[in-house]
């Protein structure tokens, strides 16, 4: 299966919506056919952001005014209420209201008191609404214009009236004479329209403090936003949501495991296909935790720790054998994390196992055939110079040799896919200088294990033993038992090969442990993965002869434990 790389799966998603190409400061830019302009998230974002704040800073500045002109009210009320009641209490005042002609001391005094206290108009009047003064000189002797009923009544208040010079704020206050006698009224008043004009000089300062707020408000949008673009590529929800549905159903419908892993080495994404080939259920929670949080298989855990580049690079899987591929993933010269693919490969393996052993066979055969048909013409030699006894004894003994260890290898194994790998075996060995012997008690009535389990433990070993004595000096020997025993299925494999250390036996199936500097550590590996998956065990021991065996036992099917 060929592999497919992340990044033509994510250039396979971005072309559905256009053509990705590269501008000349080397970003990514897209292209197509577009029927209308959509905003990016960022884009609506900020506009949200600017209506809102516009609008609260225009709610606050409108409280505010609101407020000021409320406090610039109340304030005139209290102003004029005291300037009133201090005018109705002076002595002067009141010495006036009883003289022949009140209007000619009284009209000086309030505009005084006007000019002093910055008021629109004092008005100082009798009982009957008589004005003894205004600013208005002609109106003096007018009746007074507004309320003065609770004043009159001895209850200084404030009103908001239309009056001669408009509309204003004004206290009435009444004056007492003699025995608590009320014999005059004090009006003072703030237009409507002066109060305003303070309010006015006022709106500088509020305007000051909104129009900072509405800029600096705006201007952290705009910075949000414009992160919130580079972060989301300038992307809109449209958008986003059509590659997250892609990326979502592309992702977990591929016949390849993808594991992908942040910068900081946690799980981003593992993929379905990834959850079957790791042996994770599909309710375990994997994502935004660390490689070593997660139960994986050791050689996967190790290369994701790792983070190391790999190409086609097998590993195992519980009773798996996976082909991995890893890389670091970049964004525009920026490392993002990194991406793990996985591909099953254990049907395949077991097939190239036994087309191995095939091949073998064949190969044997075939030189068997090249030197047959050498002793043939040897033997035909020998009858034509009438040397016949030499000839039959020379075309006899090498059929019966190869005649006598195919009798006993298919006479003792009625598995015949074992049967043709220990001749194919024993052919190689030959060609190879080493003496393969099938142990006279070795025998196996069918197979109480899987076929493809029984070749890859048998056929490993062997070529385990062939390679440990293929670097000794002769005679070099490799011995073979298969048969069962207690309950169980024995293979035994000895070899006079130097041997391994103690301390190295623990290493022996650990995918990676190799006596070869060019190989991958794979053959053993793949033993200890059939014996762990049938509950078997391995033993590894030196005989007195100064042969290493190897022994595998696996349970038969049925028998107790």
């Amino acid at each position: 299966m060929k592999q497919v790389s992340p990044d033509r799966t994510i250039a396979f998603i971005l072309f559905t919506r256009g053509t990705r190409r590269r501008n000349a400061a080397g970003r990514v830019r897209h292209t197509g056919t577009v029927a209308r302009r959509q905003w990016s998230i960022a884009g609506q974002l900020f506009a949200l952001q600017a209506v809102v704040v516009t609008l609260l800073v225009l709610a606050g500045a409108g409280g505010a005014v609101w407020l000021a002109r409320s406090d610039s009210h109340q304030a005139a009320n209290d102003e004029v209420l005291a300037v009133a009641q201090a005018v109705a209490g002076s002595p002067s005042v009141r010495a006036a209201l009883t003289a022949a002609d009140p209007a000619a001391t009284l009209q000086p005094y309030a505009e005084a008191t006007r000019r002093a206290t910055g008021t629109d108009f004092v008005v100082v009047m009798a009982p009957d609404r008589t004005r003894y003064s205004h600013p208005n000189t002609d109106l003096i002797g007018q009746p007074f214009i507004g309320d003065i009923g609770p004043a009159l009544g001895g209850e200084p208040f404030t009103v908001t009236n239309v009056g001669t010079l408009g509309e204003s704020v004004r206290a009435v206050v009444p004056v007492y004479g003699d025995g608590r006698r009320i014999i005059g009224l004090v009006s003072v008043g703030i237009t409507t329209r002066a109060i305003n004009r303070k309010l006015l000089a006022q709106a500088p300062v509020l305007f000051g403090a909104a129009v900072p707020a509405l800029a600096l408000a705006a201007t952290g949008s705009w910075l949000l936003s414009r992160r919130l673009r580079r972060q989301t590529h300038g992307l809109g929800p449209a958008q986003m949501t059509r590659m997250y549905e892609y990326y979502d159903a592309v992702l977990h419908s591929v016949r390849e495991g993808l594991v992908v892993l942040t910068r900081d080495r946690r799980v981003a994404l593992v993929n379905d296909e990834g959850r079957r080939l790791l042996g994770l259920a599909e309710d375990a929670a994997v994502t935004d935790r660390p490689v070593a949080g997660i139960d994986l298989p050791p050689a996967v855990a190790e290369l994701l720790a790792a983070g190391r580049d790999a190409h086609d690079e097998p590993v195992l899987a519980g009773d798996r054998v996976l082909v991995a591929n890893q890389r670091t993933t970049r964004f525009e010269g920026t490392v993002l994390g990194t991406v793990l693919t996985l591909r099953d490969q254990t049907e395949l393996r077991n097939l190239a196992s036994e087309l191995d052993s095939v091949r073998a066979l064949t190969e044997a055969l075939q030189a068997q055939t090249h030197e047959s048909a050498n002793r043939l013409h040897t033997v035909l030699t020998l009858v034509e110079l009438g040397r016949t006894d030499e000839a039959v004894r020379l075309g006899t003994r090498d059929l019966a040799l190869a005649q006598q260890l195919t009798d006993r290898v298919v006479g003792a194994v009625s598995e015949p896919a074992l049967a043709a790998l220990l001749l194919g075996k024993s052919a190689r060995a030959g060609e190879r200088g080493v003496d393969l012997v099938v142990e006279p008690d070795c025998r196996l009535d069918g197979s109480p294990v899987p076929g493809t389990d029984l070749i890859t433990v048998v056929g490993n070993l062997i070529d385990n033993a062939l390679d440990a004595v293929a670097a000794t000096p002769p005679p070099r020997r490799v011995r073979v038992f298969v048969g069962t025993r207690d309950d169980e299925l024995v293979v035994r494999v000895g070899d006079s090969g130097p041997g391994l250390a103690p301390e190295r036996v623990a290493d022996a199936f650990r995918r990676g442990w190799s006596t070869k500097s060019a190989g991958r550590g794979l053959g053993l590996a793949l033993v200890g993965q059939v014996v762990r998956r049938h509950g078997g065990t391995t033993d590894v021991t030196r005989t007195d002869g100064g042969e290493t065996v190897f022994t595998v036992r696996l349970p038969l099917p049925g028998a107790e434990r």
